[in-house]
């Protein structure tokens, strides 16, 4: 069933954006009386009943229901800038995977520097993929993409998460034994193509961020986050 995201789906009978409507009318071709799927990207879904298409579509609402995608774990992802075209793979699987927020950083050895500008419309765009795979996945909500940070700003919000997960390609522990029993919030850190420093390292534990391992093999700074991911849903029973 098509899915789109709709800020109120309360009233019982709802005028769609123009986004969604022109989606609707002239790339699905739906007719009055299809039934589509309305989520307002705060955890609520409703079935709804187009009753008119056009330039505006107008539906409504049959019922409404809790989303039951959204896992009970609220996971930050913090990325350093890999090379061109990198990010936006990881942003749409990590989305399907179910992050609740994906935060671009800069490392010691990102060959990625972005000017502001630059990085905004990356961001834009970013967000634009955020949203379409969380309707492509059937997520409750939007994950956020936050503004580029420096990695010693990364390092001042560490303690502000039940767990920080920082991976590191030369050693560390398995994520199992790293999460505490219950976790609400919990940040991963993944470094860009070169990894990270024994001096980004060092500054991390001295943080309280746990040395994380994703097994012997060095994997890549795009499948890195998304093996991270699927372990954690997977252990916290969100897989």
């Amino acid at each position: 069933m098509p899915r789109f995201f709709e800020p109120s789906i309360s009233r019982e009978n709802i005028i769609l954006s123009v986004e969604n409507s022109r989606h609707i009318t002239k790339s699905l071709r739906m007719k009055p009386g299809d039934v589509i799927t309305l989520s307002d990207a705060n955890g609520i879904d409703c079935e709804a009943e187009l009753v008119s298409v056009g330039e505006r579509v107008h539906a409504r609402v049959l019922e409404l229901r809790k989303n039951t995608s959204e896992p009970s774990v609220e996971v930050t992802l913090y990325q350093a800038l890999p090379k061109v075209g990198k990010f936006e793979t990881i942003v749409q699987k990590s989305v399907e995977l179910g992050v609740s927020r994906i935060v671009p950083m800069l490392t010691s050895r990102c060959v990625s520097r972005p000017d502001q500008k630059a990085m905004q419309r990356k961001i834009e765009r970013y967000q634009k993929i955020c949203s379409e795979a969380a309707k492509q996945s059937g997520r409750g909500k939007i994950p956020e993409i936050g503004q580029l940070m420096e990695y010693t700003d990364v390092l001042d919000v560490m303690g502000s998460y039940d767990c920080c997960l920082f991976f590191y390609e030369e050693g560390g522990k398995e994520i199992g034994s790293l999460l505490p029993e219950t976790v609400k919030t919990v940040a991963i850190v993944i470094g860009s193509e070169g990894g990270f420093s024994q001096e980004e390292v060092q500054a991390a534990q001295e943080k309280g961020a746990c040395i994380a391992t994703l097994g012997p093999r060095i994997l890549r700074c795009e499948t890195a986050p998304i093996t991270a991911l699927s372990i954690l849903m997977y252990l916290t029973k969100n897989l």
